[in-house]
């Protein structure tokens, strides 16, 4: 049975799910859908377009799917759309994308801790944290199981591969590579391989060292971008390392390097 305060704010045309509690001056617009068990907290603000998993828990203060900060938005119907189980914390905002039909898309499990900010269009995987006041500008795309530090900032169309790292207060302005560190308090700055994250992933040692060497072909060797891949492709055959390479093929803004 849901628990809805009596002075929540709830359009007609909101689809509340089963169990679900919203709190005091809560604010849910029409065109929402809440699932199940989710928890909406005081103050907390969710517009129009936005769609909620399951079990997510929404904190005090935060706003879903306002419209984008981007000059050139004229009203366009475009969305949000949270996976089940994510967690937004006091602060938070999530701005829906900027053009008609877009989505700014959260995947599920994602955590994203006070006054952090995701703008227009940006996708962010699995099991992604974002951490106290990290930025992310319009069409970030974050990789699964990525935890990006306090203060961090990404710039517009960058992005961040899974399971990478990014230290508190760095700046991405071009892509980071799965699987790496970038250094604390610098601007697009690689350390190497996030070895513990990526040992409570569960990737193995041969894969883990075959990431490392992957990262010192790419990113410390005086060869160049297409035989660096090709000489990863040729001897290295984990997964990871192929991952390594599809992402570089990929990235139209360069990757970060050391």
């Amino acid at each position: 049975m849901s628990e809805i305060h009596e002075s929540a704010v709830i359009d007609s045309g909101a689809s509340i799910g089963e169990n679900v509690t919203i709190g005091p001056n809560a604010v849910i617009e029409g065109d929402v859908s809440i699932g199940d068990d989710c928890s909406i907290g005081p103050n907390a603000v969710v517009m129009r377009y936005t769609t909620l998993g399951s079990g997510c828990a929404v904190h005090p203060g935060a706003i879903i799917a306002d419209i984008p900060q981007d000059r050139d938005f004229t009203g366009e119907e475009s969305y949000v759309k949270v996976g089940a189980n994510c967690v937004i914390r006091e602060g938070v905002t999530i701005h829906r994308g900027t053009k008609k039909g877009t989505t700014t898309e959260l995947g599920d499990d994602c955590f994203l801790m006070a006054f952090s900010h995701c703008a227009h269009n940006v996708k962010l995987g699995k099991d992604v944290t974002l951490a106290n006041g990290v930025l992310l500008g319009g069409y970030v795309e974050v990789g699964d199981g990525a935890f990006l530090s306090g203060n961090a900032m990404v710039h517009q169309f960058v992005r961040i591969g899974r399971l990478a790292m990014m230290g508190g207060g760095s700046g991405a302005t071009q892509d980071v590579l799965p699987f790496m560190t970038l250094k604390p308090y610098t601007l697009s700055t690689l350390i190497g391989p996030n070895t513990v994250g990526l040992r409570r992933a569960g990737i193995g040692p041969e894969a883990r060292k075959e990431i490392k060497k992957a990262f010192s072909l790419l990113c410390r060797s005086e060869l160049s971008q297409a035989d660096a891949v090709r000489e990863i492709r040729e001897t290295l055959t984990s997964l990871e390392a192929g991952e390594m390479c599809d992402f570089v093929e990929g990235s139209e803004r360069g990757y970060c390097r050391t």
